[in-house]
């Protein structure tokens, strides 16, 4: 009953933040009529916004004097399914290029039960996170994306979750593994379907490896909602709240701060200009 009556009250918290953080359509000044219209289509690794660093802001510095034209389809808190079901705005605008970074949630939901339970509630998912689902769920984005637009797709692999390669902790063996597999799910799916990869999951891995630091050895809500209110109402940024945490890469063992998040742009500069 405890955990029923918290996902019921954070069920009105998350409903009330998805209203004030629906897609952001920011266009970057184009010097030319027929510019390159990008649609970025994510949770909140995407979205930018509190704990996660803002790769598409670092993208919109850079290639400024450029001929694109990004539009951001980050919502906090979405699965796979829940991007799915928001495809027809990425399709309406046309785009050029499609960026899609969505999985880290489906394998949160998958290894912590408690969570699983949060997301079935506050996210109305008809049934529970697994591998398949999400392969079922990704799948079916490109190819409505391949039918129904002329863009290019790339898929992002994941982001490790916590910071310990190599753990001998429980929860972060788990996470460690389910990220791999998710990731070799995107991999597999974008040589199948014939479109970009773009392989954020080796990337950042490797940098880990060179430089490992804490396991996430649980999920709590609380250090969330923590953080949250570090960075929206004191103003913190993603990396004075990872070294407040203890992290390098992340500012909470699940989002990324500048460190990692200049990898994310750095990768997905190479499909766009590529």
């Amino acid at each position: 009953m405890v955990h029923l009556r918290f996902a019921q009250k954070s069920c009105k918290t998350v409903t009330r933040a998805e209203r004030l953080c629906r897609p952001a359509f920011v266009d970057l000044p184009a010097r030319e009529d027929r510019a390159i219209v990008v649609a970025c289509l994510g949770s909140s690794s995407t979205a930018g916004k509190g704990q996660a660093f803002n790769w598409i802001h670092e993208l919109q510095r850079r290639l400024n004097q450029k001929r694109f034209v990004f539009r951001n389809f980050g919502i906090g808190g979405d699965l796979a399914y829940n991007a799915l079901q928001r495809l027809p705005g990425v399709i309406g605008i046309r785009p050029h290029k499609v960026v899609i970074l969505i999985g880290g949630n489906d394998v949160l939901a998958f290894v912590f039960k408690k969570l699983r339970m949060f997301f079935r509630i506050t996210k109305r998912l008809p049934r529970d996170a697994s591998p398949g689902w999400f392969r079922e769920n990704l799948q079916k984005m490109v190819r409505r994306l391949k039918t129904e637009t002329a863009a290019t797709v790339g898929l992002c692999s994941l982001p490790p979750i916590g910071e310990d390669p190599t753990s001998t902790n429980t929860c972060q063996g788990e996470l460690n593994r389910r990220v791999q597999e998710f990731s070799a799910i995107i991999r597999e799916l974008a040589a199948r379907e014939n479109t970009e990869y773009i392989p954020l999951y080796e990337s950042l891995s490797a940098e880990i490896v060179k430089s490992p630091g804490r396991a996430f050895n649980e999920f709590r809500f609380l250090p969330f909602y923590r953080d949250a209110f570090r960075t929206v109402l004191l103003r913190k940024s993603p990396d004075e709240v990872g070294c407040m945490n203890g992290w390098r890469f992340h500012s909470d063992g699940v989002h990324l701060n500048s460190r990692s998040g200049l990898i994310v742009a750095d990768l997905v500069q190479e499909f766009l200009e590529g």
